[in-house]
């Protein structure tokens, strides 16, 4: 048994959302029970114990839009890069990488960005990969790298005709043998889908190719009007919008995870919700990209089932939180807006899409719950409950704040030292990685 107390528990729990001096019990890859320090530690008094000091003892933290394969992208310099809109960045930076990564750098890529994932205490994430150089065995790679460090992993390769058909349908049938692998796997931490880049690189042809190699009981992930081109290429090529050649398709549904959806009308959002298809908002990613602002307020009025992901732009969902809270209010000129939907999108919704891929309940402390649970150093300047911790992790926390990160019962992280790898050796051999790739990428020997 692993027993975390003394330290202020927030369980995202109706029923005792909140115990002032409080304990989470452990066993095995499940959470046991909740309560106070005192009656969960004579629950077993030989169990392992690690101690709070005080601070925040809370679910950790989901991410249902990644990008690992952009790790090697930080302080890159591409030579003749000068982007001039959203197609140049795909062209000139991400598809360039993406052409250029070798089986070990996208191992290191999903090294780097998993211990980054256990420093900010998330350890459930929804991955959107991309490795047109190096399709084959590119999800089981990054599986690999999950297991070991003990991340809870949704993942998928990204199809797209860009690079022609032969690499078109070397993607699906990644996806197919990932999809199968994920759902013959007993751990409950692994899941598959069928990924797809965005409809304006995607052919009638693939998209039937994608249709007929889909597992059952699995959907789409897919970038949705993330660009205004996008939406531009559909009307021209297909004569319709895009969310309704995703319907026209069969993409649309409740295993299907559409990523920004910043060009969508109203029409798309009735679609969307009728077939119950969820959404994942990627708030700094869209303002980098200078893409625009998605209609997310609305969508969440509406009841779409909305989340909230980073898109690689970064490995904290805290900072996630800040830039949507502000995001929307400047747009909508409203100071009033996202206090509560951003909240609702990632620590309810989150969950809630998690739960559509992985058996066990996530982002909960509660009896039967996956045992995933973050202890934050945070000592609040004013009074702190379950009525207005949100605003503290607004306006006072980062992910950084996170001492410790268990997932699946196994202690990832305790006292800021990552515990499932030499973090030193990690990074030396990431930045060699790195240096080859970008090496690769300039046409330098």
């Amino acid at each position: 048994m692993l027993i975390i107390g003394n330290g202020k528990l927030f369980t995202r729990n109706s029923v005792a959302a909140y115990i002032e001096n409080g304990a989470v019990a452990m066993e095995g890859t499940k959470i046991l029970r909740t309560g106070t320090t005192e009656e969960i530690r004579q629950l077993d008094a030989g169990a392992q114990y690690i101690d709070a000091k005080g601070g925040i003892i809370m679910p950790a933290f989901i991410n249902t839009h990644e990008h690992i394969y952009s790790a090697m992208a930080r302080g890159l310099s591409i030579k003749g890069y000068d982007p001039r809109g959203f197609l140049d960045i795909l062209d000139g930076q991400w598809w360039n990488i993406d052409r250029h990564l070798t089986l070990e750098q996208i191992r290191y890529s999903a090294v780097d960005t998993m211990i980054s994932c256990i420093r900010n205490g998330v350890t459930t994430i929804f991955d959107h990969h991309a490795s047109f150089g190096q399709i084959k065995d590119s999800l089981f790679t990054i599986a690999d790298v999950a297991k070991e460090l003990g991340i809870r992993a949704c993942l998928c390769y990204e199809v797209s005709d860009r690079d022609g058909k032969d690499k078109a349908k070397e993607a699906v049938l990644e996806n197919e043998a990932f999809i199968r692998h994920a759902q013959a796997d007993d751990t409950d931490m692994l899941a598959g889908m069928m990924g797809m880049h965005a409809q304006f690189t995607i052919s009638d042809e693939t998209m039937e190719l994608a249709a007929s190699h889909k597992p059952a009981d699995t959907g789409y992930h897919i970038h949705v009007a993330e660009g205004i081109e996008d939406l531009h290429d559909c009307l021209k090529k297909y004569g319709k919008r895009i969310t309704d050649r995703l319907m026209d398709w069969g993409i649309l549904g409740e295993k299907t995870l559409l990523g920004h959806c910043i060009y969508v009308n109203s029409h798309e959002m009735d679609l969307i919700k009728d077939t119950g298809t969820m959404v994942v908002h990627n708030p700094e990613s869209n303002m980098g990209n200078a893409c625009g602002c998605p209609p997310t307020m609305e969508m969440v009025r509406r009841g779409i089932l909305t989340g909230l992901g980073t898109d690689g732009y970064t490995h904290d969902m805290t900072e996630s939180y800040k830039v949507a809270n502000v995001l929307h209010k400047h747009h909508l000129c409203d100071p009033s807006a996202a206090w509560s939907e951003v909240p609702g999108m990632l620590f309810e919704n989150n969950a809630a899409i998690a739960g559509r891929y992985f058996k066990t309940p996530v982002g909960v402390l509660k009896e039967g719950a996956a045992a995933d649970v973050i202890v934050a150093d945070y000592n609040p300047p004013t009074q702190m409950d379950e009525n207005n911790l949100n605003g503290h992790i607004l306006f006072g926390m980062t992910g950084r704040d996170v001492v410790t990160t268990v997932a699946n019962g196994r202690v990832l992280m305790k006292d800021r030292e990552v515990l499932v790898t030499d973090v030193d050796r990690a990074m030396a051999k990431c930045r060699e990685e790195a240096g080859k790739l970008w090496k690769s990428i300039n046409g330098e020997s």
